[in-house]
């Protein structure tokens, strides 16, 4: 019964967040990747008023929750409302990176450290058939159920509620019949964000410890909860939220801590494989997909000249000459990081089907080239191989039952699949030596001669790059790239053609998960070292934004996407504590500015890039 009670209180504050997940999407159609981040303000909040000011516990709720809830006004105001005509996936990573500059605003704010939240309740005043519990867990679930009845009230019996909802069903004919779709949408992130804020405060006292950096997790736990309750139901989230804190709390009862992420994504994974609707949602029958849309239209990419281009390549060759060591290991991570984001470009570019679980592919290619390296004995060029191989196999594997879907749920089981696969790198102990992990990889050969310069990786990794750059390149140009192409642009148009759409898109995925798994057999050779941690879902995002960023119908993008996301915050190394915080910056701006991507066509670059182009081969 302690379990099961456990359960019911974590599972309520996951029901909170899922809540707002759902309100969310159910009304701008928008997966919100900042409201982690306001979770986690309102866990720092709470505990500064309460542990610093010594405010109680009714004050804290009130000025968190006015807090929080001005944070997702301004959240839908800086990320949400000036994108509101652009693609899907721009106002995604618009979130994504409002949440890195609120979680790092934060840490700035209250400190990196963990926090210990007062007790504001009694933890054990209680008993009940046996067993014990306290004020604190009366709170969390009271709290929990009022905030859930509240809104149901509200959306039931108001017109802002009838608002909501027609905005919900239709945004277009609301908008017809005189509903402000608009105001609609920021009440939405308005109300979800007050109730992340009440989370993170419940989640503070149940734990009795806070910290900046746990917004993301959480974030995705409830963005996983939401899914299995049916995203968009708001009684599904409260399903799914307590189903999944259940399905925890008796997981670590039973094999400890190290298990949550397994369930919590071997759960979402098993829930789209049999009712992708979740238990209370539908699938919605989706005319394009959402997560791409009029992106490809926007996003014409640059031709760059062939001898310009051999002149960049050359120039990138002799760097080694007249840099230091350190940025030439700055560079063999920005053209690793490059080609890993190529494995996107490939998929979400060519065949129209954005992945956000690629980290797990890559971590598929560094552990199985560590291993067989390490404790098989085997030559790195052969484990290199067996990377990307076992990469693509595993990845298609996982997630060849959703490929019937469409939009946002093969995205979120591409997603649930890349952090399973870190979870499981986290307690296969036997394996991967879990959080422990595995130490001192040796570096690649090359003819035989180990390859342990900074100048040695640094021309490998640049080698391999250029060669996935042609080998992509050409299979974009080829009879294959243009079924792509056909798949990408009109799916129902395709399959009436004879074309079969989801197995096309598995193939690019297939595709991309060996250039993933070719990029992880890499990371491992050059940071010598890997934990399940290195390759957790941000990874993954990492890796779409850098191929949205660079232009993803461009696979020369995912170049100029590393090196301003890779290697631009290695030159602000020296104020490191601020770094995130001006890449978070750097992609809000970027996003909103330019969500078609860096290597794209514009007409005045367009122009200009021509006349360079033209001297260039006259001159040749």
């Amino acid at each position: 019964m302690d379990t099961l009670l456990a359960g019911i209180i974590s599972g309520s504050t996951y029901s909170l967040l899922a809540v707002g997940v759902s309100l969310v999407f159910g009304v701008s159609n928008i997966v919100n990747f900042a409201h982690g981040a306001v979770f986690a303000v309102g866990g720092m909040l709470g505990w500064f008023l309460a542990a610093q000011l010594g405010w109680p516990l009714w004050a804290v709720l009130i000025a968190v929750v006015l807090f929080t809830s001005i944070l997702g006004l301004i959240i839908y105001l800086v990320a949400v409302r000036p994108l509101r005509t652009a693609p899907g996936i721009a106002v995604l990573l618009a979130t994504f990176a409002i949440g890195i500059i609120i979680d790092n605003t934060s840490q700035r704010a209250f400190g990196a450290e963990t926090r210990r939240f007062p007790a504001l309740l009694e933890r054990s005043n209680f008993e009940l058939w046996g067993f014990r519990f306290g004020t604190i867990a009366i709170v969390i679930v009271g709290v929990s159920v009022v905030c859930v009845t509240g809104l149901a009230l509200v959306l039931a019996r108001t017109r802002i509620g009838r608002a909501i909802r027609a905005t919900a069903q239709d945004p277009e004919a609301a908008a017809q019949m005189g509903v402000p779709v608009g105001r609609v949408q920021a009440i939405s992130f308005v109300v979800a964000s007050g109730m992340g804020g009440i989370a993170g405060v419940l989640v503070g006292m149940y734990f009795s410890n806070v910290e900046p950096s746990m917004g993301f997790t959480a974030g995705i736990t409830a963005f996983a909860a939401a899914t299995i309750g049916g995203l968009g139901s708001l009684p599904g989230a409260i399903i799914g939220g307590l189903v999944l804190g259940i399905a925890e709390a008796f997981g670590i009862s039973l094999w400890g801590d190290s298990v949550r992420g397994l369930i919590t994504f071997g759960a979402l994974i098993l829930v789209l494989w049999v009712r992708p609707g979740g238990f209370l949602g539908r699938v919605p029958a989706l005319a394009a997909e959402p997560m791409t849309g009029t992106f490809f239209g926007a996003g014409r990419p640059l031709r760059l000249n062939r001898w310009l281009a051999i002149g960049l390549i050359a120039l990138t060759a002799v760097l080694p000459l007249v840099v230091s060591d350190y940025v030439l290991r700055a560079g063999a991570l920005v053209w690793i990081y490059a080609l890993f984001a190529l494995s996107v470009t490939l998929a979400g570019g060519f065949a129209g089907q954005i992945v956000l679980g690629q980290a797990g592919a890559l971590a598929i290619g560094a552990y199985t080239s560590a291993l067989l390296v390490t404790k098989a004995g085997w030559d790195f060029w052969a484990s290199f191989v067996a990377a990307g191989l076992l990469a693509a196999i595993i990845s298609v594997v996982l997630t060849a039952p959703t490929w019937r879907l469409r939009g946002h749920y093969v995205s979120m089981a591409t997603l649930a699949t890349g952090a399973f696969i870190a979870a499981l790198a986290l307690n296969l102990h036997d394996l991967t030596n879990g959080s422990r992990g595995i130490v001192a990889i040796p570096r690649p050969t090359f003819f035989g001669a180990p390859v342990t310069s900074a100048w040695g990786m640094y021309l490998l990794t640049f080698g391999i790059l250029i060669a996935a750059l042609v080998f992509v390149s050409r299979l974009g140009a080829s009879h294959l790239g243009r079924t792509w192409a056909a798949v990408r642009e009109d799916e129902v148009a395709a399959a009436a053609s004879g074309l079969h759409p989801a197995a096309y898109k598995s193939l690019a995925f297939g595709i991309g998960s060996v250039i993933a798994g070719f990029a992880g057999a890499l990371y491992s050779a050059q940071v010598t070292y890997l934990q399940p941690g290195q390759f957790d879902v941000s990874l993954s995002v990492l890796a779409v934004t850098i191929a949205i960023l660079g232009g993803l119908r461009a696979p020369m993008g995912v170049v100029v996407g590393a090196i301003i996301l890779v290697g631009a915050p290695e030159l602000f190394r020296s104020l490191a504590d601020w770094r995130l915080l001006f890449y978070g910056v750097l992609l809000l701006v970027l996003i909103v500015l330019r969500p078609q991507g860096a290597w794209s066509h514009i007409e005045p670059v367009a122009r200009a890039w021509r006349r360079v182009s033209r001297r260039t081969g006259a001159s040749a």
